[in-house]
């Protein structure tokens, strides 16, 4: 990770945190009560989670995970599913096709990262950082999410749409005859399966 990167994602994370202001009134103890108590975390509506947002959430914004103990990034991805409207057993799945659960991960097309983003599409996702694997994983929830919606809730639509493209499952009405991508599909929905039943 460059300094640049670094800076960058400090004055992100410095951007998401606003001042606490004190009350005038208040004292020592009370203001440290205060500041030390848990907060409140929302829960993601269905508005919420379908509004794209410039920014991908931090770390601290996941929870338990749903996905079988000892799956990289369980609580994360589960946290993104959640708030993408996705089962996080198929977004599991994925990666787990995509990169294998590496965040270095690389194509020769030039994909990277946890969710194997393209750079510009990546941008459109909000994601600035393609081998942070929170942003990754935001990122390719939203776009597997957007591949769903276009074709209905067809998850293998969804799922050759996001390997080959919409336009390529468009133009041939449903999963298109590339090998890879029919390959793909399937490998991805043996892995969600694996993890709904592990």
């Amino acid at each position: 990770m460059s300094i640049d990167a670094v800076v960058s994602r400090i004055a992100q994370l410095q951007s998401l945190m606003a001042p606490i202001p004190a009350p005038p009134t208040a004292n020592f103890a009370a203001t440290l009560a205060s500041a030390s108590a848990p907060a409140a975390t929302p829960t993601a509506t269905a508005a919420t989670a379908a509004t794209p947002t410039a920014t991908v959430p931090s770390a601290t914004a996941t929870g338990p995970s749903a996905l079988p103990a000892g799956t990289p990034y369980g609580a994360e991805i589960t946290a993104a599913a959640h708030r993408n409207g996705l089962d996080p057993a198929l977004l599991a799945g994925l990666i787990k096709q995509e990169s294998g659960f590496n965040p270095n991960a690389g194509s020769p097309a030039g994909a990277q990262g946890l969710c194997q983003l393209m750079p510009g599409t990546a941008q459109g996702l909000g994601v600035t950082d393609l081998h942070d694997p929170i942003q990754s994983i935001e990122g390719g929830a939203k776009y597997l999410a957007e591949q769903l919606k276009t074709f209905d809730g067809d998850v293998a639509r969804g799922l050759a749409a996001y390997n080959a493209g919409p336009g390529a499952v468009q133009r041939y009405a449903g999963v298109p005859p590339y090998a890879e991508t029919q390959n793909y599909v399937r490998a991805v929905q043996a892995n969600a399966a694996g993890f709904r039943t592990s």
